[in-house]
Order: C-alpha cells, then sequence, then structure tokens
C-alpha cells in the first residue's frame, strides 16, 4: 500500500500508511496556513518533534478526541501521560516498532521547552521506515547539521524540510541538505506561515532541482503527495 501524505500548513503533516493514519506536530488553532480545523482531523497516532506551542499544537485535544497514541521523546511523552493521554517515548537515535512502521528518532538543530514551561528534552525529527520498506525522512524544525549525511545513506524515498530561515534552516541551508541527504523527492515546510518566515518556494525548488536533480513538491496546505 502506497504512502500518502497531507501537508496542512506549517510543520503539521498527515500520513496514511498500512491502514493507520499518524499525525505529526498537529498545529490548527492559532494557525493562519492551516487547510482543516483540529476537530476533523483522524489520528491512530500524533507525533510530537519538540515542546514549542506551534508543534504541540493541539495534540492533546486530538488525542483526547481520537484516543490517538503520542510518540515524542520521553520527557514530552510524560509530560502528556500525567495529563491522562495515551504516549510512548523515545530518545534521539532509538527507534521502536509500531503498528505502522518503524521509527526512529533523528537529531534536530532546534529548542524544545513546552509551553508550559517544562522541560521538553531534545527536539527531534523522524526516520520511519513503513511496513513495506519506503524510507521518508521528516526534519521538522532544525538548522542544517553534517550528519543529515548518515541519514541520506539510510536510502530515502522522501525528505521533508524546512526553509523558512530565522528559526530553522533558510533556503540556501535547504539545499545543502538536500545534498546531503539525497532523497528521490523532496517536501518544503515551515515557511509562509508568518511573515517573519515568508520564503520564495518556487525559486528554492528551481534551485534545488537545477543543482541537485532532487524532485520537489510544492504543495498547498491540504493537498497530498502519494509515494
Amino acid at each position: 500500500m502506497a504512502l500518502k501524505l497531507t501537508w496542512y500548513g506549517h510543520a503539521t503533516l498527515g500520513l496514511e500508511t498500512g491502514g493507520y493514519r499518524i499525525l505529526v506536530d498537529p498545529f490548527f488553532t492559532g494557525n493562519p496556513t492551516a487547510s482543516t480545523t483540529a476537530d476533523k482531523v483522524l489520528a491512530d497516532f500524533i507525533l510530537v518533534s519538540h515542546g514549542h506551542g506551534d508543534h504541540v499544537g493541539d495534540a492533546e485535544a486530538i488525542a483526547r478526541r481520537t484516543g490517538a497514541l503520542i510518540i515524542s521523546n520521553a520527557e514530552i511523552a510524560s509530560w502528556f501521560a500525567k495529563k491522562g493521554l495515551k504516549s510512548h517515548g523515545q530518545h534521539l537515535g532509538g527507534g521502536y516498532t509500531y503498528p505502522f512502521g518503524y521509527l526512529k528518532l533523528t537529531f534536530a538543530l532546534h529548542g524544545s521547552a513546552l509551553p508550559d514551561g517544562s522541560n521538553g528534552g531534545n527536539p527531534a525529527g523522524f526516520l520511519l521506515t513503513t511496513r513495506e520498506g519506503q524510507k521518508v525522512y521528516l526534519a521538522q524544525d532544525t538548522g542544517l547539521f553534517g550528519d543529515m549525511k548518515l541519514i541520506g545513506d539510510e536510502g530515502l524515498e522522501l525528505a521533508v524540510i524546512p526553509i523558512g530561515d530565522n528559526y530553522t534552516m533558510g533556503p540556501d541551508d535547504a539545499l545543502r541538505a538536500v545534498e546531503l541527504l539525497r532523497p528521490k523527492q523532496v517536501i518544503p515546510i515551515h515557511y509562509n506561515t508568518f511573515d517573519l518566515i515568508k520564503q520564495d518556494a518556487i525559486a528554492w525548488a528551481q534551485r534545488v532541482q537545477q543543482q541537485t536533480g532532487v524532485t520537489v513538491h510544492l504543495l498547498k496546505p491540504g493537498q497530498s503527495l502519494s509515494l
């Protein structure tokens, strides 16, 4: 079964694979680019990359409504567990086999304090190997780091990376990230949500395709890509 990825705006993603629905960093309420609302999405699992409000977002409300299992680093997973929600904690470099596939937490160059000031542990990205063997890297919020080459050595079908600058990689570093990751396909995220991270994604896509040959998919919020 093909993997389907939907970009809801900002860094919020929906994945469908193996009959399971996975939400990533579900930030709908207060997100000016969100293509839907928190009360309309479905989820069996919710991935939270780090503790910032635009990534923790609506995870609690959605998990209470759907019964989804929240997956994050151990500190954030414990934070949700204390709220009475189902959670599973991992740490950077550690992987675990879920019904939808094998998920490893990767390094991310960012921060992670939770909205109430609690310790949010270390920020993370996600390397998913689906049950069909497809490898997808969700960088989420990160700056450029050299070990992206090691992630690329996995043989990525798809990489999802930020290009907004200021809080994450900007266009130049995101291009270098593509060179290190060497995916077959790439999707840019975390841009144009606010003026501070406004970017010309079309120009960036042209540069990537000219310099690397990697296929770039510029999704509009609410659009999907099937692998």
